[in-house]
């Protein structure tokens, strides 16, 4: 599962350090990579009023642009016949565009949708595996310890804006990614796994938990593996480019063709903000641990709660 150098546990891992669950060791992350750096600039606040801005900005000069040119026309150009024929070709590119937009829309709810029950589903397999921690033995609560630090990191780690569990990780977390794949987390699941596989059942009741425990871990490591590739799902950032610039040539048409009165104006100013908004939510919503529409960490510190109890 996981590339790098064998250490002395027996189990491929990397830069984790091998310790025993209840070692108490302090494990440091990898140094900031430039994925990290880039995710991190990604879900910035900053970024995300720039993505609302640009698609404002790009159709309103749009927009204005073709006012402008309506004015410098000859009267020669601004003919019946030619505004129809504007008219017809402007038809055909709203009527692609209102289909386009509202498949990208539907498209990026439904992954979004998808991350985020993934979320929840991988919450409720950790709290299932703590449970299965707790009845199968007193011996296996240095592991259960390990798995709360490894669910506060997480929360802590994707939501490093919210305050943090009242629970120690033991980690360095500040340069962990925001979203994807970390080796130290991944060595902490390596090492939950180890002390499941190595716990010696001593009757048959204890044989049981201990195949459920394993059975639950292996739903863990399957629900880590969904939400870490829900981040990795296409952006879509040329095809979201290329939808841009269709727009900004059909709000130049509408700019042509609008009258100099008042209402013509405030009617497109309307239609511009409108389009630019649906254009923010479907970017926004390929962001699923950032921007309005980010994922809430609820189910994880439902979970942490779980783990908390006695």
């Amino acid at each position: 599962m996981l590339k790098g150098r064998r250490n002395i546990c027996g189990r491929e891992s990397v830069t984790v350090l091998c310790a025993k669950p209840d070692s108490g060791v302090t494990l440091k992350s990898r140094p900031p990579s430039d994925t990290a750096d880039t995710r991190k600039i990604w879900r910035s606040p900053v970024m995300e009023e720039i993505y609302g801005l640009s698609f404002l900005v790009l159709f309103s000069l749009s927009a204005i642009g073709g006012v402008i040119l309506r004015r410098h026309l000859h009267e020669e150009h601004l003919s019946k016949e030619n505004m129809e024929a504007v008219r017809l070709v402007t038809g055909l590119l709203v009527s692609f565009a209102a289909l386009i937009l509202s498949l990208q829309l539907s498209t990026s709810r439904a992954e979004f949708d998808a991350a985020s029950k993934d979320r929840s589903t991988y919450a409720a397999h950790l709290a299932s595996l703590d449970q299965c921690l707790r009845d199968l033995s007193k011996r296996m609560e240095p592991t259960r310890q390990l798995l709360r630090r490894y669910t506060a990191a997480v929360i802590v780690s994707t939501w490093p804006d919210e305050p943090a569990p009242q629970v120690k990780t033991l980690l360095d977390t500040k340069d962990m990614p925001l979203m994807g794949e970390d080796t130290v987390l991944a060595g902490m699941m390596n090492r939950i796994g180890l002390a499941i596989d190595s716990f010696e059942a001593t009757d048959g009741i204890s044989k049981n938990i201990a195949a459920r425990c394993q059975l639950d871990y292996r739903a863990a490591l399957t629900g880590r593996w969904a939400v870490i590739e829900d981040t990795h799902a296409p952006s879509g950032v040329s095809f979201t480019l290329i939808i841009s610039f269709w727009l900004a040539l059909v709000f130049l048409s509408f700019g042509l063709q609008i009258s100099h009165r008042l209402l013509s104006k405030i009617v497109l100013a309307i239609g511009v903000v409108c389009i630019s908004s649906v254009m923010f939510v479907i970017t926004d919503l390929k962001i699923p641990y950032g921007g309005f529409f980010g994922i809430s960490s609820i189910s994880m510190r439902d979970a942490l709660a779980d783990m908390n109890r006695d």
